[in-house]
């Protein structure tokens, strides 16, 4: 058994089971979705946590697999490469339930912490490219420190509060929001 195959395929398991069930999902729904063992997951996982640890590594990785393609797409202008890297997911995420990702707060703290890390890292590529920007004169010149905290601040409290769940709103048109109005501001350009 190739673990690195079968680690990629649980975790790709564990996704659809957050897609349909949010956290109320078993590793015996994971082993159906995955066609293996539980034993075979147990091997891999110790458990529930330490899968769901790997899963949040596992999705800001190809988050960032997403964020390369963008600075590599010739096609967009800086403008369109920081409206795109900003709100980056991954084909196949887009509809997945982010929203109940609150709920991780008080139920695994460690596994949220560990968002919160992945959410504040990593940064460097859009950093440079909002430079460049101000640079090019396409960016009017902001606080990038303060840029970065509102973005990471709105995302969080998507994740600790039911405010989409609340409104019925998709992770993903919560995302394009946020970034529109960090991107384009909220005034009428005329």
């Amino acid at each position: 058994m190739d673990i690195q195959a079968a680690k990629e395929t649980i975790l790709e398991a564990t996704l659809k089971m957050f897609y349909e069930k949010g956290l109320k999902f078993t590793m015996s729904d994971i082993a159906v979705c995955a066609g293996m063992s539980k034993r075979t997951i147990y091997m891999v996982f110790a458990d529930k946590e330490s899968l769901f640890y790997a899963m949040v590594d596992y999705c800001f990785d190809k988050i960032k697999d997403s964020e390369k393609k963008v600075l590599e797409d010739a096609s967009l202008d800086t403008v369109g490469k920081i409206r795109a890297i900003l709100s980056v997911l991954p084909e196949g995420y887009r509809e997945i339930d982010f929203q109940k990702l609150f709920i991780l707060k008080e139920k695994y703290p460690k596994i949220y912490r560990r968002v919160e890390e992945r959410l504040e890292s990593g940064w460097e590529n859009t950093i440079a490219l909002i430079e460049q920007g101000i640079a090019e004169g396409v960016v009017r010149p902001v606080n990038i420190a303060i840029y970065k905290v509102m973005l990471e601040a709105t995302i969080e409290q998507f994740f600790q509060r039911d405010v989409l769940v609340s409104n019925q709103i998709s992770y993903a048109d919560a995302l394009d929001e946020v970034v529109g109005i960090l991107v384009d501001g909220i005034t009428v350009k005329c």
